[in-house]
């Protein structure tokens, strides 16, 4: 029996575990399942996990991302192709259903499937029979369908570039992947578990720590390419780091620490720092030095938040040396907290 992929597949928070605990249910149950999410949150794994709690687990998982695929390619990837069907078509050549046939067909990126393919995948579901390509010979199979996308179906179809019947019948359950944003207990389980295993990997045989300063820049970051982003992220500071100890996070490698940029290559986003107001309402009874410790903490405290916790580009910010700014970070030890 083939291990249950666990690689990425790992949280405690209430949306992780809510959602576990709805693929776990809809697991057993023969009727194809639609698996909605952003970029990076584990679609494919998702898929896995349902195929190998199923009643199919023994059977072949057979997976294909759509987008891979142009339009004229797609139908022979899908079901096959008899020999002589097109140009280049040499041999009899089997499809990823039938391929599938007595497990689990994992079509990711369904949104991007051409209409005539629509079609032929609406006739399997419903009757599972397909012909191959350059053929009228009718073909039974056996085969669960679990689908992915981050595209909005219901809108396609309404838009007439989905078949909504097509939709109906890929929808008996619909199970949307919850961001990492919306994982906050999850994110430094799986930073440790990802850089613990980078360690492994560089053969450094240290235990994996993060700094407080390290720990709050992850955790306040949006993660728009999710679990994805946060295993590349992670890994890339344990390899900078080229320790156990990961007190930097550098969540923009294109990120150039040239300036001023070259006008031909635009940067990212603006890192400018964010204005400090000029004091009007400040208590004047505090004492002039209280006053200036006060203004320095708003400053570091903004740079950071600019530049993502990155201490070398918010001393630049700041127009300091990186030694200057970590000066002051010693003087202000609670902004490391």
């Amino acid at each position: 029996m083939p291990a249950e992929p666990r690689d990425e597949a790992l949280g405690q928070s209430e949306p992780f575990l809510d959602f576990q605990d709805h693929l776990s249910r809809v697991a057993p149950v023969n009727r194809p399942v639609l698996l909605l999410g952003e970029r990076g949150t584990g679609k494919e794994l998702a898929a896995r996990r349902l195929h190998f709690l199923s009643k199919r687990w023994d059977g072949p998982f057979v997976t294909l991302n759509c987008a891979t695929l142009s339009p004229t390619l797609i139908e022979s990837e899908l079901f096959g192709h008899e020999r002589g069907a097109y140009t280049g078509a040499e041999a009899r050549r089997i499809g990823r259903f039938e391929a599938a046939s007595s497990g689990t067909l994992f079509l990711d990126e369904i949104g991007t499937i051409p209409m005539q393919a629509q079609e032929k995948i609406l006739r399997v579901v419903e009757y599972n029979f397909f012909e191959r390509v350059g053929s009228s010979e009718p073909i039974e199979v056996d085969v669960r369908i679990i689908c992915a996308t981050n595209a909005d179906l219901p809108a396609m179809a309404k838009q007439g570039t989905f078949k909504q019947d097509l939709l109906d019948r890929l929808s008996f359950e619909v199970l949307f992947l919850p961001p990492l944003r919306h994982r906050g207990e999850d994110i430094m389980l799986l930073a440790e578990h990802f850089g613990s295993r980078m360690l492994f990997e560089l053969d450094i045989d240290e235990p994996l720590s993060f700094s407080a300063e390290a720990v709050r820049a992850l955790e306040a970051y949006r993660w728009a390419g999710n679990v994805r982003e946060l295993k590349n992220v992670v890994e890339r500071a344990v390899y900078r780091a080229a320790s156990g100890m990961i007190d930097e996070i550098d969540f923009d490698p294109f990120d150039s620490p040239f300036f001023p940029q070259h006008p031909e290559f635009e940067r990212p986003q603006d890192r400018t720092l964010p204005q400090v107001g000029h004091g009007r309402g400040e208590n004047l009874s505090a004492g002039f030095k209280e006053m200036v410790a006060g203004y320095e903490r708003r400053l570091v405290r903004q740079a950071l938040e600019a530049a993502r916790y990155n201490q070398k580009k918010s001393a630049a910010l700041l127009g300091l040396t990186y030694d200057q700014f970590r000066g002051l970070l010693r003087k202000y030890q609670d902004l490391q907290d």
